[in-house]
């Protein structure tokens, strides 16, 4: 009885890594080993980056608060405090669009926050 290979089954397995490795450069996206390992460490960096985005747009955020608020004559951290107290139920996102977006918005949110 004759030795059955996997030729087939290892071909398709390798066609699909060399589809994904598109785009890479050199033999990362022509050669199976290299383009494995590339592959590999992509994936490894998609799935850190994408916990990574959530920080650096929180991040971003805070700058364009903090930068809109400074303006107005406040700092990030008293605008935070003041939203708290007056339990203005605004989230980070929303501010940072309004203080790009809706300046006079800002500011009336400003106004509001530094009335005692």
């Amino acid at each position: 009885m004759p030795r059955a290979n996997s030729s087939v089954p290892r071909h398709r397995r390798h066609r699909k890594l060399i589809k994904q490795a598109k785009g890479y450069f050199g033999t990362r996206k022509s050669n199976f080993r290299t383009a494995k390992d590339a592959i590999q460490k992509a994936l490894q960096y998609a799935y850190r980056d994408r916990r990574r985005k959530k920080r650096d747009f929180r991040r971003l955020w805070i700058i364009r608060i903090n930068a809109a608020a400074r303006m107005n004559g406040m700092t990030y951290s008293k605008l935070i405090a003041g939203l708290k107290a007056k339990e203005i139920l605004l989230n980070r996102k929303t501010l940072a669009y309004m203080a790009v977006n809706d300046p006079e918005g800002f500011t009336e949110i400003i106004k509001t926050v530094s009335q005692s």
